[in-house]
């Protein structure tokens, strides 16, 4: 992936507008060389688009509409969230997908009419405990792209993936950074296959109890295009020491670009 890492911070149902205020007040100190971005709950968008202003931060929701309008009581329209500055939107979240009972044809609905208001969509897709112990993952993560390829086609290089293990999420062990390269490498041919784009075309992060202390080296595998934080988001100079990591791998990318010999994965002696 040539394209700087993003980090986008999930903060699902937490969050305050005086959290919004301190994490603006740190990125305003200095930030890090990579795309960052929050998705936070839908009341606090405003707050965002206030604090944010002037910041490198960009913010999103967690979820939308697969409407643009109409009588569908309790749902946001995309373009409603757009109308608060907003760039990106989650869809298609386990919890969603769990709790709410979302099938693979209603997250890419959700996708098409995100990107149609200007939002850039973070498509999640990943295996449970069972999926993954019965070898299903590849046929769950098929299964979850079809339609999204069906529906969007060549436009898929307007969408972000996110590769989220369901028994990864909160469980404080990210998925083995050889398990997040296979998986980020089996998407990205599924992709190929079915729209002709490369990998280099389409960005795919990881997510899944992402932490300071495993970004630098789940940020190392090939073809991981940046990460998706839950909990760590939360905490503003952990969601900072997140990006430090991303911006590191930029440096090493750029280095490579460039000509210099820095190995994935290395650290830059600077």
């Amino acid at each position: 992936m040539s394209a700087p890492p993003l980090v986008v911070g999930n903060w699902k149902m937490h969050g305050s507008t005086a959290l919004v205020r301190a994490l603006a007040d740190l990125a305003r100190q200095g930030w890090p060389a990579c795309e960052a971005a929050v998705c936070l709950p839908h009341p606090l968008l405003a707050a965002a688009q206030m604090a944010f202003a002037g910041t490198p931060l960009r913010w999103g929701a967690q979820d939308c509409s697969c409407e643009a309008e109409g009588p569908f009581t309790g749902e946001v329209a995309p373009g409603l969230i757009r109308h608060f500055g907003a760039r990106f939107v989650i869809v298609g979240h386990s919890e969603r997908r769990d709790r709410h009972g979302e099938t693979d044809g209603q997250v890419a609905a959700k996708a098409q009419r995100a990107l149609a208001e200007g939002l850039t969509p973070i498509v999640c897709v990943g295996e449970k405990a069972e999926e993954r112990d019965g070898d299903q993952t590849a046929a769950t993560l098929r299964r979850q792209l079809l339609p999204l390829m069906r529906g969007l086609g060549r436009d898929l290089a307007s969408v972000v993936i996110a590769y989220e293990p369901v028994w990864a999420i909160g469980s404080k062990d990210a998925a083995t950074p050889g398990l997040i390269e296979d998986a980020h490498a089996f998407i990205a041919d599924t992709l190929l296959f079915h729209t002709g784009l490369s990998a280099r075309a389409v960005r795919i992060v990881y997510g899944g109890s992402v932490t300071p202390n495993n970004a630098d080296a789940i940020l190392a595998r090939q073809g991981v295009g940046g990460l998706l934080v839950g909990g760590a988001s939360l905490a503003p100079a952990e969601f900072l020491a997140v990006c430090q990591a991303a911006a590191r791998c930029a440096h090493r990318l750029e280095r490579r670009g460039a000509g210099g010999s820095t190995a994935p994965g290395s650290t830059p002696a600077d």
